[in-house]
């Protein structure tokens, strides 16, 4: 079995693929602080959850955005699992042409992304990931990362906002039916999720008319997908939570036997 790992700002997601089917999947909080002990006995529990053990593996790939991270989580899986990770970075096969002005800028979550959006879902497309930033990352119809942009994430936004006004309270992220509304809490969701709902549309617009891709593919992927895409049908063709764990199989597939 495969063990995937893509670290990212906010949290750490792994999965497990028997042959090429992801048979299971969690989430960790990131934190720095996490000892390499930590982690290993953190997924020992979770493996044990699912009636795994860490014998079942017999590969594993990381992405990381969190460089701080990647000595813990490597040194945890090779101590507990006997197992050197393929990690994400300059050298590995992807599969696409990256036309990124200096590529080792380019974080290693959206390659990820767009390794399995062409892969799945073909090209052009234009990958919308809404996490701890939320990015936009866009594919040629020949496999070309053209490059992309990049905005605060919902959360985030939302956290500076409350954070910055004294008066506002913290709200839970749910979208109110309207956009206008009578009290604060819901003032401050529907600014949030319209907000970013407004966004996503006029980027998407602008990312079709530059590339000259009226019909690329759109396909949303991260945790507070939902909360756009239910508002925004007409935009995004497709949601896959998923996709990161499955370019990380994709990748691992190229490179496994140049490990």
């Amino acid at each position: 079995m495969l063990l995937v790992i893509d670290v990212g700002n906010t949290n750490i997601k792994l999965g497990v693929y028997k042959e090429n089917k992801l048979v299971t999947s969690w989430r960790m909080s990131v934190k720095v602080t996490r000892t390499s002990d930590e982690f290993g006995i953190t997924m020992l529990n979770l493996f044990a959850s699912e009636g795994m053990t860490f014998s079942d593996i017999d590969g594993i790939i990381m992405s990381s955005v969190s460089p701080s991270l990647n000595y813990t989580i490597e040194h945890a899986c090779e101590y507990y699992m006997k197992i050197t990770p393929i990690v994400i970075g300059v050298g590995i096969k992807t599969g696409l042409n990256i036309k990124y002005s200096n590529p080792q800028e380019l974080g290693a979550d959206r390659i990820v992304n767009s390794v399995a959006a062409y892969k799945l879902y073909g090209g052009p497309c234009v990958i919308v990931d809404f996490g701890t930033a939320t990015t936009f990352n866009v594919i040629s119809d020949r496999g070309e990362f053209l490059g992309g942009c990049i905005a605060p994430g919902i959360k985030s936004s939302l956290d500076s906002l409350v954070n910055n006004a004294a008066k506002l309270p913290r709200v839970e992220l749910s979208k109110p039916d309207n956009v206008i509304n009578k009290n604060t809490i819901a003032n401050i969701q529907a600014g949030t999720i319209y907000g970013f709902t407004g966004l996503v549309d006029y980027i998407v617009k602008k990312i079709k008319k530059e590339t000259g891709y009226g019909d690329m593919k759109v396909i949303a992927t991260g945790g507070l997908s939902q909360l756009v895409v239910n508002e925004k049908e007409d935009i995004i063709d497709v949601v896959d939570r998923y996709l990161t764990l499955k370019g990380l199989k994709f990748i691992f597939d190229m490179n496994k036997s140049v490990k």
